[in-house]
């Protein structure tokens, strides 16, 4: 399953975090800052040891950041990594405040690679091309993602990591509906008809058949994972996401999901409902994965999960699916670009990758062995690695100019929809036109 990761991705994430100041922590306990202002040659001349930067968010959530910085350390010890964390929340801000500082960042993730565009656009990102060509590196083992960050034959970042939809579910909640547990080839039809009948109860003690979140994601992706469309192809009126949205309403009526304006006005989290085993199924990021493992190895749930690959179009090959990438990138005006290099070579390389696998996330490069490796991760529910070989991976937002600002176009025109307040037909045609006034002024 070399291809297991697809040719389109760009992220994610998981549209769910942005990042800004906060604290900044080092790798180690004690922040050794013997070189910290020396260049890669000074230090490589001196023998000293030299220090960079790396940009993160919520550093704290992500363990493998932490574990990847620690095993680079330990295989170059003539550089030492200083994490600078960022809440979540700012990090897009902060992160463009420190571009534009110069040096105050030598490497950095991108947490959303739509913006990648317009970074390298401002001369920001260095050209990793002669890098990647020094070290033979085959970006054929990204498996289509690289090419998303390459602008007119330049390689502008690297992709560390990657997410894409899947369907969580409820053991629990099938079984007493006495409804077969989803297959790895099943349609958007299954899907609705599978969630009515696992809804059940009235009141405080109903069991919702399945959960869709508030995003426009959890709607319009779906209409762009047969590949053929992107959220710009306004010229089209957005009628590939008229079915979507006509399953959400008929579903949102008949009770096989709580209502959109519940969801929005009680701030409700995704993770709560599955968590707490009141929804028998959840399409979601594979990134909740780590998380659910997580909050039940704390107690915080006991939910008895499964994993499917996502339901496809009518027509559309099973395996197909929409998601994300997180790439990482070097500041062009660091002066200490040969470390940074080391450093993005590293987390992107072989190594990183088994490091992101064993913390349950499916890393840039991706293959039979790597998600092996994730499926056997404790907490995993059996069969994991098999529902997460997809075959196919539209992207939920393409690296393109404007997407960014299409997508909250697109974000408030869903909230009217899904609150009645205009027609599937009205709110489409809404959408056509003002995306046509973003990107043709």
């Amino acid at each position: 399953m070399k291809k297991a990761t697809s040719l389109l991705l760009a992220l994610a994430m998981t549209g769910t975090l942005l990042a800004g100041c906060g604290s900044t922590a080092s790798s180690s306990a004690a922040a050794d800052s013997t070189a910290s202002g020396a260049t890669s040659e000074e230090a490589a001349a001196t023998g000293e040891q030299v220090t960079i930067k790396l940009a993160n968010w919520d550093t704290s959530t992500q363990p493998a950041v932490t574990q990847l910085v620690e095993a680079f350390e330990a295989a170059n010890p003539d550089i030492k990594v200083e994490i600078i964390d960022v809440p979540s929340a700012d990090y897009t801000t902060k992160l463009s405040v420190m571009l534009n500082g110069g040096s105050d960042v030598d490497a950095f993730y991108i947490k959303d690679a739509d913006t990648m565009i317009g970074l390298a656009q401002k001369g920001q990102l260095a050209d990793l091309t002669s890098y990647i060509e020094a070290d033979g590196i085959d970006l054929a083992d990204f498996n289509g993602l690289a090419e998303n960050f390459n602008v007119d034959g330049k390689q502008y970042a690297m992709p560390a990591r990657t997410d894409y939809y899947i369907m969580y579910y409820n053991k629990d909640v099938f079984d007493a509906a006495g409804v077969a547990y989803p297959s790895n080839d099943w349609t958007w039809a299954d899907f609705e008809e599978i969630a009515g009948q696992l809804t059940s109860g009235e009141g405080a003690n109903k069991t919702y058949g399945a959960y869709l979140h508030t995003w426009q994601s959890c709607v319009e992706c779906w209409g762009v994972q047969d590949g053929q469309h992107t959220i710009m192809d306004y010229q089209t009126g957005y009628d590939f996401f008229k079915p979507y949205y006509e399953m959400a309403l008929r579903m949102q009526d008949a009770g096989f999901i709580q209502d959109y304006g519940t969801l929005k006005t009680g701030n409700i989290h995704y993770s709560g409902p599955f968590s707490q085993g009141t929804v028998g199924m959840l399409p979601m990021g594979t990134y909740y994965m780590s998380t659910l493992m997580q909050s039940i190895a704390n107690g915080e749930s006991s939910v008895n999960w499964g994993i499917a690959t996502l339901p496809h179009p009518e027509g559309v090959e099973a395996g197909w699916t929409v998601g994300s990438t997180t790439p990482i990138a070097i500041n062009a005006a660091s002066d200490k670009q040969d470390a940074a290099w080391k450093l993005v070579s590293f987390i992107t390389g072989e190594e990183g990758a088994q490091i992101y696998a064993a913390n349950a996330q499916i890393p840039g490069r991706s293959n039979d062995e790597i998600l092996s490796t994730i499926g056997a991760v404790e907490g995993m529910p059996e069969g994991a690695a098999e529902a997460l070989a997809v075959k196919n991976i539209a992207l939920d937002r393409p690296v393109a100019d404007k997407v960014s600002e299409v997508n909250q176009m697109l974000g408030e025109e869903h909230g009217l929809i899904m609150l009645g307040e205009l027609s599937v037909d009205e709110g489409l045609a809404e959408m056509a036109e003002r995306a046509a006034e973003i990107v043709e002024e």
